[in-house]
């Protein structure tokens, strides 16, 4: 009888943001696939779970694969993690669960902590309808994006590093306009997380005037008015 895999959402900042079953999925699990063990390990500590761990990020999930799905097969039970928020979404996890999908092995995703619902919901822009991009692309196909979303009419939700953002904000400007209206949110759920809200052209101006950035980084942007 084949095992499980477990996708097991962790905090995106705050300790204490991780569920009572994720806790216990991570203590049942037979081992822990991280995306960093330096990470993972620091988290698994402060919960007092002590499990091995196996590296498993973008630069080596393709050739993990197999032996991965060999010890499903086998009937291990294995938990998947990422540094922060739900595996999967702009993390590592979806080869693997594609793959147990194709193969008959069951997979459960653990609901939890996520950056992008808290930021659109904090953004004050409209949450029934959104759409959410992830990391745009790096350069190949970037301004194709933007073209496509300046007709987009949904709330988009994008994640981006502190070193792109004046870059993004820059674009933003650009394709859909200085009075388009933007929410940018920083650490969420740490200490000194905040969320800023704004047209374009006054997230610019804001945060040009900063000296340091830091912390992954959501900004949710209005739609195009119908």
């Amino acid at each position: 009888m084949s095992g499980k895999l477990y996708l097991v959402p962790t905090p995106i900042g705050n300790m204490g943001d991780i569920t009572f079953r994720a806790v216990e999925i991570l203590r049942q699990a037979d081992a822990i696939l991280a995306e960093d063990t330096r990470t993972s390990g620091h988290l698994l500590r402060h919960l007092g779970v002590n499990k091995p761990l196996t590296s498993h990020h973008k630069f080596n999930e393709h050739q993990a694969l197999p032996s991965l799905v060999e010890r499903l097969l086998a009937g291990q039970t294995l938990a998947l993690v990422t540094d922060a928020g739900t595996p999967a979404i702009s993390d590592p996890g979806f080869l693997i669960v594609r793959e147990c999908v194709a193969r008959g092995i069951e997979t459960e995703c653990l609901p939890g902590a996520t950056a992008l619902i808290p930021a659109l919901v904090n953004s004050g822009l409209p949450c029934d309808r959104f759409c959410f991009e992830g990391f745009l692309p790096a350069k190949k196909g970037r301004q194709k994006r933007w073209r496509e979303l300046a007709e987009e009419t949904r709330t988009m939700v994008l994640y981006e590093s502190p070193h792109k953002l004046l870059k993004t904000l820059g674009e933003i400007k650009m394709h859909l306009g200085a009075d388009r209206a933007v929410s940018v949110s920083r650490e969420l759920t740490k200490l000194y997380g905040e969320t800023v809200r704004g047209s374009a052209s006054e997230q610019l101006e804001t945060w040009s005037g900063r000296t340091a950035v830091k912390g992954e980084i959501v900004i949710v942007i209005a739609g195009k008015e119908r």
